[in-house]
């Protein structure tokens, strides 16, 4: 079932980033790796920024997280993460049907460009991958992330993006 996570769920949360960001490790560049991969402190600061997180619950047990960021023309896929436990279980595609059904606006996601299993992912469920010219624009535009970040990034967007050429 999928729900919306309430402040009590900010341990899971914290527990599943950590947990499925793991195939992270030895993928995108050193420099970029740390662990926990997202610090306590910098949830709280996603959160307090405005990313709401929904879940997938099985048993009364949350196990499957992604964020959703309403930036006024655009709406952001943020945080997606399901448990090394329970993945292939079309959980993420699950919660992502539900984001995009709540958004309004075209839908960007950013990931790393070495993270093929994730564009893959995305590619499958309808998205797009961009330009580089026009990922240089939006990363910086709509995510708060550094440069090194950005050049090791990609975006996809949903049908109704429509590219600023």
């Amino acid at each position: 079932m999928i729900v919306k996570c309430e402040e009590k769920d900010i341990n899971d949360i914290y527990e599943i980033i950590n947990d499925a960001s793991i195939a992270y490790k030895g993928i995108i560049p050193d420099d970029r790796w740390h662990e926990p991969y997202m610090p306590e402190e910098e949830l709280k600061n996603q959160i307090d920024d405005g990313v709401e997180f929904w879940g997938y619950t099985e048993n009364d047990k949350l196990i499957g997280v992604m964020g959703i960021q309403f930036k006024g023309e655009v709406t952001l896929i943020r945080h997606a993460y399901v448990r090394t436990s329970d993945r292939s279980k079309g959980i993420g595609g699950k919660l992502l049907t539900h984001l995009n059904n709540i958004s309004s606006t075209p839908v960007l996601i950013g990931t790393w460009a070495d993270a093929k299993w994730a564009i893959s992912f995305y590619l499958k469920n309808g998205f797009r991958l961009l330009e580089r010219s026009e990922i240089n624009i939006l990363l910086p535009r709509y995510w708060t992330i550094p440069v090194r970040q950005i050049e090791t990034s990609v975006v996809l967007a949903s049908p109704n993006w429509v590219s600023e050429k």
